[in-house]
């Protein structure tokens, strides 16, 4: 099934647009599950079993795994999801962006090693740099546009044929990019005037949206300027906050809460609850 069908089932049958992402800090996890031999994994896997029923997907970050050479705890986690959970669709949070023979290496690596729904790339080096994604016609290839990083400004902002360049960006994507439509783009939760602008260029695209909870994201204003008209086309991604609810061994059932507390503040604004 492509991503974006797997994503729409996934919005309808949870009647969520929550991403809990998946960013695993071993230095907050409670003491039973530090002890353990593969500590990531099974964090992941309570974090997992506890919310698979409130969210429209899952978003692992990299980075949290490489460096704790955590890679197989990595592939563990997707694969669990995979099997246990296999309707909940899989955003590798990677960022990556490189041209020629190095670009289709990362698409190798991302949906046949870890083979993960969807990923998050970096547009910046041009078309040729995630073409190699875009071949995957069933996969999502999420771009980022406007990110919900403080600095975004000093280069996203920067005019180019008269507008910001995120919103060349945005005008890429929808226009010319996206013939297998498998685009996505990352929008920061943090600039809803710039999300209802992106909004208004992409059509119904969906959004990765980063920047609720510990980044402190205002719901109701993104989910106004961002949903579509069917009350949907976002992707709303919360890790810390959810994750590190609580410190003790009910940590899983902590992040339960936090998430289900998300889905229903998201649902009181939108449009359409499906």
């Amino acid at each position: 099934m492509a991503f974006i069908d797997k994503l729409a089932r996934a919005w309808k049958a949870n009647n969520s647009l929550v991403c809990v992402g998946l960013d695993p800090d071993t230095s907050r996890f409670p003491e039973s599950v530090e002890s353990q031999d593969e500590p990531i994994y099974e964090f992941n896997k309570a974090i997992i079993d506890a919310t698979h029923d409130l969210v429209c997907a899952y978003k692992p970050q990299i980075a949290h795994y490489a460096a704790e050479s955590a890679e197989s705890q990595l592939e563990s986690t997707i694969a669990y999801i995979k099997t246990t959970y296999p309707d909940v669709p899989i955003i590798l949070d990677a960022k990556r962006g490189d041209i020629g023979s190095t670009a289709q290496m990362y698409a190798t690596e991302v949906f046949e090693r870890y083979a993960a729904d969807a990923v998050t790339v970096s547009p910046y080096l041009g078309f040729d740099s995630f073409e190699p994604f875009l071949k995957y016609k069933d996969r999502g290839v999420i771009l980022l546009c406007r990110t919900s990083n403080a600095g975004a400004a000093d280069l996203q902002d920067l005019m180019v044929d008269a507008m910001p360049l995120y919103e060349k960006v945005a005008t890429l994507a929808a226009q010319k990019w996206n013939v297998n439509g498998n685009c996505l783009l990352v929008v920061g939760a943090t600039w809803p005037a710039q999300l209802a602008k992106i909004r208004g260029i992409v059509g119904d695209m969906p959004l990765l949206v980063p920047g609720v909870g510990a980044q402190g994201g205002d719901v109701e204003k993104l989910v106004r300027a961002g949903q579509t008209k069917a009350g949907t086309g976002l992707i709303i991604s919360s890790s810390r906050a959810i994750l590190y609810a609580s410190s003790g061994d009910d940590f899983a059932q902590a992040a339960r809460r936090e998430t289900e507390k998300l889905r229903d503040q998201i649902n009181q604004h939108r449009a359409v609850l499906s």
